[in-house]
């Protein structure tokens, strides 16, 4: 994943989730926390939420983290597709998970949900800071 992604997914602390269930999309905002080493965006909720209920049906979401501005030249963002999993299922990642986040909020130790992440498989960042509507692209299978 090219460095310049790396440090917007690391910057910004709030994504919107799309998730589908029926033909009936839906977005929810999530505080997230990046972990730039499996490519991931950890975040807590509670299983009783939509998102949540709709991604035991169909783990495929699509994400989205932008810096607004009114400045177009300043404008930045990112829309990502990947699988939602359930960090609880193996030890040694919800440890992960578990540390990161609570690194990244603290204060939501005392009334931590289940932890959940995003596994990025794609991702297009659009920079306008590198020129009006520059792009990168990350893929894992290295197909976009």
């Amino acid at each position: 994943m090219d460095s310049r992604i790396v440090k917007f997914l690391g910057r910004h602390h709030v994504m919107t989730l799309a998730t589908v269930e029926a033909l009936q999309p839906w977005c929810s905002n999530l505080f997230y926390a990046f972990d730039k080493k499996h490519y991931r965006l950890v975040f807590t909720s509670s299983e009783s939420t939509r998102h949540i209920s709709e991604v035991l049906n169909n783990p495929l979401v699509a994400c989205s983290i932008v810096l607004e501005s009114r400045v177009v030249g300043r404008l930045q963002g990112a829309q990502i597709c990947g699988r939602l999993c359930d960090a609880s299922l193996d030890a040694h990642i919800l440890e992960q998970c578990r540390t990161l986040f609570l690194k990244r909020f603290p204060y939501v130790a005392l009334n931590l949900e289940r932890l959940w992440y995003v596994d990025i498989e794609s991702a297009k960042y659009t920079d306008n800071t590198l020129g009006f509507g520059k792009k990168l692209y990350f893929s894992r299978n290295d197909q976009y």
